[in-house]
């Protein structure tokens, strides 16, 4: 049985999040705060091993002898989407300091959402401006408020 591509990037990346994970443990604990420095890349680097773990997995159960089935044409590749996706990124950078974190974001998670697979209904629209208004919301709260991040405020708006 032999590994390919994904199987390699898989190893080398649980072999890298181990590490880490393994570091993060290392990571002093403050006695003033109940959760310490190294708790939340734990949990970070305990998910993408899972997902390392998995891709080596998946890697092998592809190449199995007896799973070599007539494999549909392969999807084509969207370069120009990719590029698009990373020109909203640049622009989400950009507007982050003018607009502050709550708009730019609503504005970038909205954005992204319909460039990767534009609505064509009313109902559609109005589950991709749920979708952006609650991701924006629930980060604002998670970070500003719970972990007490102070987020970028804008230039222009004040917030």
């Amino acid at each position: 049985m032999s590994i390919g591509r994904d199987g390699i990037t898989g190893l080398i990346l649980l072999a890298i999040s181990l590490f880490l994970l393994f570091k993060s443990f290392q990571l002093p604990s403050l006695p003033i705060v109940p959760v310490g420095p190294g708790f939340y890349p734990a949990i970070v680097l305990s998910f993408m091993a899972a997902a390392s773990a998995l891709l080596v997995l998946q890697d092998l159960m592809k190449r199995r002898p007896e799973a070599v089935v007539a494999a549909p044409d392969a999807p084509r590749r969207n370069y120009r989407l990719v590029a698009v996706a990373f020109a909203i990124v640049g622009v989400y950078v950009v507007l982050l300091p003018v607009l502050g974190f709550r708009l730019a974001t609503l504005l970038f998670v909205a954005v992204l959402q319909a460039a990767l697979g534009r609505p064509r209904t009313a109902r559609q629209w109005a589950v991709l401006a749920a979708i952006a208004l609650g991701t924006t919301m629930l980060s604002y709260f998670i970070f500003e408020r719970y972990l007490l991040v102070l987020l970028p405020r804008g230039a222009w708006t004040g917030f």
